[in-house]
């Protein structure tokens, strides 16, 4: 997803970059491999996100800091390009982190970012939510989809609005998830970490099993057994 990001944004080479939320930073390293940049700010919250982003990515062009949307470091400024991927959702107060990124912008820089189309093609987890929902109606509420209603086109406009930008426009970008069998499938949501997993994990033994039958048989699984999945994000790119 972040190559397609990269490759709708098409941006000019040469330019100073800063990725907010950078996690172990692949949309760090793909900004590095597509866009020829002069440099690369990455910021992340988690210490140890930094410390994984700093041992695996070595580039002169690329630097990482300890910080937030709302409290970047004091270097984030005069930046030409500030991105973030599959974060704002997780950002309690979307307006004023976009309002602070905008003001590590140069008067001519943009703003851009994307977030999983958790509601309607994010098909791994709308699978999934889908058949929690139909044996367990109370689940709802965890389903990213019920969530994050700024994971949206018109939502993500309004936000970006509300922050004070410009010349906004939201793609669709999507990519294929593919997986070998149901096991490949079912594997990420048996780590016990984040809403889907978490759920899997306080179930009863026949809780579960009744799950997996009902994905089992609502998935489009191939006469194979291998599966194929749309991911799709919500990409929005804007002005100060």
């Amino acid at each position: 997803m972040a190559r397609a990001f990269i490759q709708w944004l098409s941006p000019p080479p040469a330019l100073r970059w800063l990725d907010v939320g950078c996690g172990t930073g692949a949309l760090s390293q793909t900004i590095l491999s597509q866009a020829a940049p002069t440099s690369v700010l990455a910021v992340d919250p988690s210490n140890a996100f930094i410390a994984f982003a700093e041992h695996t990515l070595e580039d002169v062009r690329l630097s990482f800091r300890v910080g937030d949307a709302l409290n970047l470091p004091a270097d984030a400024r005069g930046m030409q390009m500030v991105v973030s991927g599959l974060v704002l959702n997780f950002i309690p107060e979307p307006v004023p982190a976009l309002r602070v990124m905008r003001s590590a912008l140069q008067p001519d820089g943009a703003i851009a970012l994307y977030v999983w189309d958790y509601a309607g093609r994010m098909e791994m987890l709308r699978y999934f939510w889908d058949s929690v929902v139909a044996l367990d109606p109370g689940a709802r509420a965890l389903d990213e989809g019920v969530r994050f209603p700024i994971c949206r086109p018109d939502a993500l406009m309004q936000v970006c609005a509300e922050a004070g930008l410009h010349h906004i426009e939201v793609k669709g970008l999507e990519a294929s998830q593919m997986f070998t069998d149901f096991a490949d499938y079912w594997s990420p949501f048996l780590g016990g970490q984040g809403p889907a997993p978490g759920y899997v994990a306080g179930l009863a033994e026949t809780d579960r099993r009744a799950l997996e039958a009902h994905l089992r048989a609502n998935l489009p699984l191939r006469d194979d057994g291998s599966l194929s999945l749309v991911a799709r994000a919500w990409a929005v790119r804007a002005t100060v």
